[in-house]
Formats: C-alpha cells, sequence, structure tokens
C-alpha cells in the first residue's frame, strides 16, 4: 500500500490569540490528489480550533471524540485533550488511527497523538504533518522578529514550508479566535 502524505497544520497562539492554519494538499503515493482539502475546524461552538494531519478519516474520526469529550467535560480543553489521549493511547482501535491534532483556545495550545503525549509548547507556536518542522522554524523566526499578529505568522509560515515541503501547498487555510 503506498504511502498517504498529507498536509501541514501549524498553530500560533501569541497575545491570547490563536490562529491555525493549513494547507490543503493531499498526497497518494507520488500524485496530488487534492489541492483544496480542509484540515483546520472550529469546534465546540467556535470556541475551540482544531486541525488534524494524516489519514483524513482518521484525522476527522479523532476531531469527533475531541468534541464529544468537550461535552462530556463541559467545554474544559485541558480535562478533554488528557482524556482523549487517554482513550487513544488505551483503545485498541483508536491506537491504529494515524492522524496527529492540534487543538486550542486563546488560553491552550495542545498537540495530540497516539502515543498519550499532550503537549503544551512553550513558545506558543506547534505544527505538525509533512512540512511541520519546516513552518514551526518559519513561525518562530517570524513570532521572534517581527509585531506581525498570530494570523498573519502563520499564514506566512505555511506558505514558507509550501515552497519548501513537496507535500504542502499554497492553498492556505487560516481559522482564528478573536
Amino acid at each position: 500500500m503506498p504511502r498517504i502524505r498529507s498536509t501541514t497544520i501549524l498553530a500560533v497562539l501569541r497575545d491570547g490569540k490563536l490562529a491555525i492554519a493549513g494547507d490543503g494538499q493531499v498526497t497518494f503515493d507520488k500524485t496530488v490528489m487534492k489541492h483544496g482539502a480542509r484540515k483546520v475546524r472550529r469546534i465546540a461552538d467556535g470556541k475551540v480550533l482544531a486541525g488534524f494531519a494524516g489519514s483524513a478519516a482518521d484525522g476527522i474520526t479523532l476531531l469527533e471524540k475531541f468534541e464529544s469529550k468537550l461535552g462530556e467535560y463541559k467545554n474544559n480543553i485541558v480535562r478533554a485533550a488528557v482524556e482523549l489521549a487517554k482513550d487513544w493511547r488505551q483503545d485498541r482501535a483508536l491506537r491504529r488511527l494515524e492522524a496527529l491534532l492540534i487543538v486550542g483556545t486563546n488560553e491552550h495550545l495542545f498537540v495530540l497523538s497516539g502515543n498519550g503525549d499532550v503537549i503544551e509548547p512553550d513558545d506558543g507556536i506547534a505544527a505538525v504533518g509533512s512540512g511541520g518542522p519546516y513552518a514551526q522554524a518559519a513561525a518562530l523566526a517570524l513570532a521572534q522578529n517581527t509585531a506581525l499578529s498570530s494570523a498573519e505568522i502563520a499564514r506566512k509560515a505555511l506558505e514558507i514550508a509550501g515552497k519548501i515541503d513537496i507535500y504542502t501547498n499554497a492553498d492556505v487555510v487560516v481559522e482564528s479566535l478573536s
């Protein structure tokens, strides 16, 4: 089975404002299958932003489970993140899901993985996916050397990643919380 590569997701939490950006490219083996996939979403009545990288079906499944946890824990994102990570690690079916999640509010930003990781980055910048390291490096440089907003940093950093990573395109979607 050919390896499916898909997307870059970048989150920037700056000055109490969260922005998450994602590109739209989906690649199957050596072929670009889609240019405009949407992998950044508003959930919990628009109070939380989430993005996923990896298998689309797996990412959507995880987003739905995370949103369910938010409802169960009355929009407490910290508790919902921890509980999803526990379930993801312990549940045999969930453990097979191939995706990573970034979730956040204007107060918290987390990267969630199937290994049980719930990581809150120190610098307010998190990235996952094939172009994640490029996007994260660009965002960190922009955050340290400009006065750009979180949304502007997210967009520019993802555009930079798209010029380096062949699995990231310039069809960027940015969602932000005000």
